[in-house]
């Protein structure tokens, strides 16, 4: 009996990973985390299945920030990068990327998780709202901050951020 699990996972699934691999920085524990959250709202299924998109987003948040607070936070090492790289370089836009990545990475959960989910998953402030179990207005006094930060951040060029 097909009840639409299967269906949700198979359009969704690439959506909730990419949305878990920004908040998490890691391609890995991004997929450990959607595994994780589509576990638990099977569970849920039942009483979720007539609007799934919310709820589930809403599991992959609190299931990041539940390994965020339990996992030991090592450090990276990094490349240094060469003093004048060669513009036609593909690596330069892949270092963009991951200056983004981490000026995101460097804000606090819930401002992460909002920036995520409106600009990297399209949703309005008040789904944002929503799937965090927040104000709308708290919403955007997070993001209001976030994107200050972002703006200030110096790794970041100002062409990177839009808003």
């Amino acid at each position: 009996m097909d009840d639409g699990f299967d269906s949700f996972v198979v359009h969704r699934y690439d959506r909730l990973r990419h949305s878990a691999f920004l908040l998490t920085g890691d391609l890995g524990t991004a997929e450990d985390v959607v595994q994780s959250a589509l576990a638990k709202a099977w569970v849920a299924w039942g009483r979720i299945k007539s609007n799934p998109d919310s709820y589930v987003y809403r599991i992959v948040v609190n299931t990041h920030i539940s390994w965020w607070r339990r996992k030991w936070r090592n450090e990276l090492p990094s490349v240094d990068v060469p003093d004048h790289p060669d513009p036609h370089d593909f690596t330069i836009e892949v270092e963009r990327r991951q200056t983004l990545l981490a000026a995101i990475g460097g804000l606090s959960r819930r401002q992460r998780a909002i920036v995520v989910l409106h600009y990297f998953e399209q949703l309005t402030l008040t789904q944002c709202a929503e799937v965090l179990g927040c104000s709308l207005g708290t919403v955007k006094t997070q993001l209001g901050r976030a994107l200050k930060r972002l703006r200030v951040d110096p790794a970041i060029q100002p062409a990177e951020v839009e808003r």
